[in-house]
């Protein structure tokens, strides 16, 4: 009797949602931009602080296909189930993003990508903001430093234990994520579209 075969990994592209935090968002969407194959899911929040950081609607589309959280049941989602997509990213998540993966909510686009990618196998990539007891950012207008809760690292530590899910704590940490990912898929399905 022959072995089945290995399923190949979903899709050529890559779901990268973004959330309201401006944390590391000029930084995510210059490395969202440097790859092929990148379309955006954004939440509410996403749309709300994007032209804070001087980032349009149209610019975006201009670079990517841009999903937008406008739906109850987040339709945008079935892309996965289409078999689109090898990888979703989530950068940045806010620590209100976090805690709801954290504890299987999934009430938001990114969140919803996080669980539904969860359940098909496709591994995520999420940046998480606050990973630090002092995390200095930029804010629209200039540096801040918080200072993060305990509630907000346990959730972080809680994420880091889901299936299919890897935590980074930084743009060099999701840079090296992502260049895994390649490979990975690059091996795994013997293809170059990523």
């Amino acid at each position: 009797m022959n072995a089945p075969c290995p399923t190949p990994l979903a899709g050529s592209r890559i779901a990268w949602a973004i959330t309201g935090s401006g944390h590391g968002l000029v930084e995510s969407l210059a490395l969202a931009r440097s790859l092929p194959d990148v379309d955006l899911f954004l939440s509410a929040a996403a749309e709300e602080v994007l032209p804070q950081y001087g980032h349009t609607l149209d610019a975006l589309r201009a670079d990517f296909k841009v999903f937008r959280d406008k739906s109850a049941s987040a339709i945008p989602v079935g892309q996965l189930y289409a078999g689109v997509y090898h990888t979703v990213v989530i950068a940045p998540a806010t620590s209100n993003t976090v805690a709801k993966c954290a504890l299987g909510i999934s009430d938001t686009l990114p969140t919803n990508m996080l669980a539904q990618a969860g359940k098909l196998g496709i591994l995520s990539i999420v940046f998480a903001c606050d990973t630090e007891p002092v995390v200095v950012t930029r804010a629209p207008h200039d540096w801040v430093t918080l200072r993060p809760r305990r509630i907000e690292l346990d959730h972080v530590a809680r994420l880091r234990e889901l299936d299919h899910c890897q935590v980074v704590c930084n743009i060099p940490e999701l840079e090296a994520a992502l260049a895994a990912r390649r490979n990975k898929v690059s091996d795994t399905w013997n293809t170059s579209s990523f």
